[in-house]
């Protein structure tokens, strides 16, 4: 039996969407969780780069997971890639360096250079 643990030593403020502007213009679309107080206290990070598409079927398994993370004092960033879900852009291939991996290089030092 799965339980789905609601109740955190810190409140989560959750964002279903914000966007990414990636060197180039393109916008990449992401979900944050995070501890209410990050943006006063930083918190580490765990980044979920995905082609799947943030508001698909795996929604309903991975909330609760990214939700217990922010709940323990994690920022949790859900980002769909270039051409998938909400983000800008064509999906070519996997693993290529241009765009996926490089994408995900900005997406890094996005997320570092947020309070």
């Amino acid at each position: 039996m799965t339980r789905i643990v609601e109740r955190f030593s810190n409140s989560v403020r959750d964002i279903e969407n914000t966007w990414i502007t990636l060197g180039d213009g393109t916008r990449l679309a992401a979900r944050i969780w995070m501890p209410e107080d990050a943006g006063q206290r930083p918190v580490p990070a765990i980044l979920e780069y995905i082609p799947y598409r943030k508001r698909d079927l795996t929604r309903p398994r991975d909330e609760p997971m990214h939700r217990y993370f922010a709940g323990h004092g994690y920022a949790c960033i859900r980002v769909d890639m270039r051409g998938a879900g909400d983000s800008d852009g064509l999906l070519t291939d996997e693993y290529l360096q241009t765009p996926e991996l490089d994408d995900g290089a900005e997406v890094i030092a996005w997320i570092a250079a947020q309070p």
